[in-house]
């Protein structure tokens, strides 16, 4: 299994490295069996996180052809959004909508053989390129009213599997994810044993379309 990290100008960069560090750790528990990439819309470039102080390298441009995962993060910031052109997460996750990255990921969720997945913020920018109508999602607890006008079917879970598109809430929720994608491809051994190298114990229920149909309480 091949994972693409997207990076853009604004990226939080634990959205990013908290569920590839996972990931990673999988592909050893695995012997290769998960290879880990950071790419961008534009190629191979130095992207600049939502902090200073960090920037990570994207080797290459995001393949909407290539079998495996897509990892979408969220953008760093202040919150609130004074100005469109500030450098809020609401002004970073806008910017990303001027790129090439929405019609990238758009031919990827288009195609089978790959899964989109987001944290945090993340789903807000496949929200607002128009790609979350009608699927179930979860995201930042800011943003899910503005998932909800956007079309999506929001839950308000920690992690949710829609199929080809799971969606993680807030930041910390990536090492849920991470540890999620692992035992779905390859089952709660491995998952458990990256769980120990982490010291970190998943919470809540991971939240599907399926089952029985729950009775209000």
């Amino acid at each position: 299994m091949h994972v693409q990290a997207v990076l853009f100008d604004g990226f939080d960069p634990l959205d990013v490295l908290g569920p590839l560090e996972i990931l990673y750790a999988g592909g050893i528990a695995t012997n290769g069996g998960i290879t880990v990439e950071l790419v961008s819309a534009e190629g191979a470039r130095d992207v600049p996180s939502g902090l200073d102080l960090v920037t990570l390298r994207a080797t290459a441009r995001l393949d909407p052809e290539r079998d495996g995962l897509i990892l979408v993060p969220g953008a760093a910031g202040a919150t609130e959004q004074g100005d469109p052109e500030d450098d809020s997460i609401p002004s970073r996750i806008a910017r990303t909508q001027r790129t090439a990255l929405p019609a990238l990921l758009s031919a990827a969720m288009e195609r089978p053989g790959s899964t989109v997945t987001t944290v945090c913020g993340g789903s807000l920018l496949l929200a607002m390129s128009g790609l979350l109508k009608g699927r179930y999602v979860t995201g930042h607890h800011d943003a899910l009213d503005v998932l909800w006008g956007l079309g999506a079917t929001v839950v308000r879970a920690r992690v949710v599997d829609d199929g080809d598109l799971v969606s993680g809430a807030g930041v910390t929720s990536g090492l849920d994810l991470g540890l999620h994608l692992l035992e779905r491809e390859f089952g709660p051994r491995v998952a458990h044993v990256v769980e120990e190298l982490f010291a970190h114990e998943r919470r809540g229920v991971v939240w599907r379309p399926t089952g029985a149909e729950p009775a209000h309480i």
